[in-house]
């Protein structure tokens, strides 16, 4: 959500990323050319309307089918010990039953959910906040799964990727017997497709795979034009916030923060600085050369330094413009990086925030990452 400081009260359920609907209003009306008729191209693509992201719903697939089983599939061996460099290596799993499905994470349940089969989940991750999860039993604390919880859920086939943790417990679980199919993260959109069609596969729904992966890349057409003229071209820096443990890390190439920010337009101002890992420790010095007009950071996180007050106190975004303007958005953790069948949700919101919070400001031809005093005036 859009901020100024003071930031305003949290909501019962939050808004992610959004404010309340009648400022939002006003800014659509001045940033998108109105919210209701200019955007009509964005609310309706082939399929069906796509969602707003407040509604905190899924689009599940007007047309799916019925699960072909048995499916043998390539399931990645987890490895506590290997680095981002070294190759994945595969072994292969047997899926034979999905009446009792258990996503270990948010995304991954998003996949489930949005392929048709959501009736057959047994819980969900703490990171599956969508309505349609809100009833299921949760089997994780924080970003840790419970082999206990999962196991007294009973199901016939388990879905995890390559963050799922922590390993010993990935470890019990396979050993009980049940199938676990380990899928790769996603970090990108060229990343995102293939999850799509591994986990349908692993399901023994292939083509309701490829049926969700070509709506989503016809909605990614459809917002990402809409997207890039509300958002304009302001800097932007990911900020990847844990107060209550002491980290604080400034999001650079291959972040996950990166592509969505280049998909609608905007500047990441971790690699306009030459960052080319995804998250290096913040300090006062990179944060003032690289002069965000914007911060963008996730929820939780940002409620762990104490809202958009504390977050103004860490040392050297006072003197960034996004820090003097209070200018600040925030994501759900669940939403913003899950690269899953909501993204287009998230571009469309991500930019009209983008624009709530810089006025739209078209600074593309502007000053380059290391800022200069007329970054001082955005809006």
């Amino acid at each position: 959500m859009p901020h100024a400081v003071p930031r305003p009260p949290l909501r019962g359920r939050p808004r992610p990323g959004r404010k309340a609907a009648t400022a939002l209003a006003a800014v659509c009306a001045l940033a998108l050319t109105a919210c209701t008729g200019a955007v009509a191209p964005v609310d309706e693509p082939a399929d069906a309307g796509i969602p707003e992201l407040s509604e905190n719903r899924l689009q599940v697939l007007d047309e799916t089918e019925t699960p072909q089983l048995p499916v043998t599939v390539d399931s990645v061996v987890l490895d506590p010990y290997r680095t981002s460099s070294d190759p994945l290596e595969y072994e292969q799993v047997e899926v034979t039953d999905t009446s009792r499905i258990l996503p270990l994470t948010g995304g991954l349940a998003e996949i489930v959910f949005t392929l048709g089969l959501g009736e057959s989940v047994v819980g969900r991750d703490v990171a599956a906040t969508f309505d349609e999860a809100a009833d299921l039993p949760v089997i994780s604390e924080g970003h840790d799964v419970s082999a206990e919880s999962v196991l007294a859920l009973q199901p016939t086939v388990i879905l995890a990727d390559t963050q799922t943790g922590p390993p010993e417990t990935i470890e019990q679980i396979q050993g009980s017997g049940i199938p676990v199919v380990v899928v790769e993260e996603a970090w990108s959109f060229d990343e995102m497709y293939p999850r799509f069609e591994r986990v349908a596969e692993a399901l023994g729904v292939p083509e309701s795979g490829t049926r969700l992966v070509e709506r989503t890349r016809e909605q990614m057409a459809s917002v990402r034009q809409t997207s890039v003229e509300a958002s304009g071209s302001p800097l932007v820096a990911f900020l990847y916030l844990r107060g209550t443990a002491g980290v604080y890390l400034l999001g650079g190439r291959g972040s996950g923060a990166d592509a969505m920010l280049a998909e609608i337009g905007a500047r990441d101002a971790g690699v306009e600085m030459g960052l080319d890992v995804a998250f290096t420790p913040i300090t006062t010095e990179a944060l003032i050369e690289a002069q965000p007009d914007v911060l963008l950071v996730m929820t939780k996180g940002l409620e762990s330094v104490g809202g958009v007050e504390g977050l103004v106190e860490i040392p050297g975004v006072a003197q960034t413009p996004a820090g003097r303007n209070g200018a600040v958005i925030d994501f759900e953790d669940g939403v913003l990086l899950n690269f899953g069948p909501r993204t287009p949700q998230v571009i469309t919101a991500m930019a009209e925030e983008l624009a709530a919070v810089t006025g739209g400001v078209e600074n593309a031809e502007g000053p380059d990452a290391g800022g200069t005093d007329s970054e001082d005036d955005t809006p």
